[in-house]
């Protein structure tokens, strides 16, 4: 054997390396797969006729179709199902956020009596179903005139969303040091001031994490938004519920609104992404 072969003759820790990287990258291109294919049905479905969707297994729209699309974007049943979903969870997470931003500042430099337990109680409504708050909600909406508005079930996420955000926002300030807030007083900043312009730049990211949260659980929440509203303010996930006719599930329909009620969510993703890179790399997330 010569020199030029052992040179060249790779050792069993490189083979074992390599394959490992190779198994790594099999697994997770299994494991996207698993994860793309449930949203690829979806895609295929919603290109598809009622009648082929019925029919013969497909793997891809053997007569492709954009009316299932159109029937959405055109009837005003479904598209301001979208609106009304855009509103209130537009008004929940401004809510829930100029509630949380005050009271987690309060939690993070203050020591006052019952603040841990006043945390974990805001903490357990998170904890709580929302099946639990939905009776009580629909008699107290429907005494003082609030049913089917927007604000409504705005309000109601907040039950939820708030002490979520004050949790992810708590962790954040924690972070920054206190001798910030002291050096802004000396320098005669008022409260107000220092907080909007020095201290909430320094917890962007931790703002960013908890909005994002904040619309995706009152983006997706069903039981609550379909209790307290019937017709003005109906969102999207209640309209897909609904979709029962004298001819049967309309599946393409169905699946044409499943895909458009993905997107908003995967362009919020895409917006704050870096603020979430940083809120789970840093933050209480």
């Amino acid at each position: 054997m010569t020199d030029s072969t052992i040179a060249f003759k790779p050792s069993a820790k490189a083979q074992t390396r390599g394959f490992k990287i190779n198994g790594a990258a099999v697994v997770m291109a299994v494991y996207i797969l698993f994860l793309m294919l449930p949203i690829y049905w979806l895609v295929n479905m919603s290109l598809k006729s009622n009648t082929e969707i019925l029919g013969e297994f497909s793997l891809w729209p053997r007569d492709l179709t954009f009316a299932n699309y159109a029937t959405i974007l055109t009837d005003p049943s479904w598209y301001m199902g979208y609106v009304n979903s855009l509103i209130y969870v537009v008004m929940n997470m401004a809510i829930s956020l100029t509630v949380a931003l005050p009271a987690a500042y309060a939690f993070s430099r203050y020591s006052f009596m019952g603040d841990k337990h006043l945390f974990f109680w805001l903490l357990t409504n998170r904890m709580a179903p929302p099946a639990v708050f939905a009776l009580p909600f629909f008699q107290l909406y429907s005494s003082i005139g609030l049913f089917d508005t927007h604000i409504a079930v705005a309000l109601a996420h907040c039950l939820f969303n708030v002490p979520l955000a004050v949790w992810i926002l708590e962790g954040f300030m924690r972070g920054v040091p206190k001798e910030i807030d002291e050096t802004a007083y000396i320098d005669g900043y008022s409260f107000g001031r220092f907080f909007i312009q020095i201290f909430m730049p320094l917890i962007a990211s931790g703002i960013g994490v908890a909005a994002f949260f904040c619309f995706m659980f009152s983006w997706v929440e069903l039981l609550l938004s379909r209790t307290l509203t019937a017709v003005a303010a109906k969102s999207i996930a209640s309209t897909m519920t609904r979709t029962v006719s004298a001819s049967g599930m309309d599946w393409g329909v169905l699946a044409a609104a499943g895909v458009l009620t993905i997107l908003p969510g995967a362009l919020v993703i895409y917006f704050v992404r870096n603020y979430i890179a940083k809120g789970f790399a840093l933050g209480r997330v």
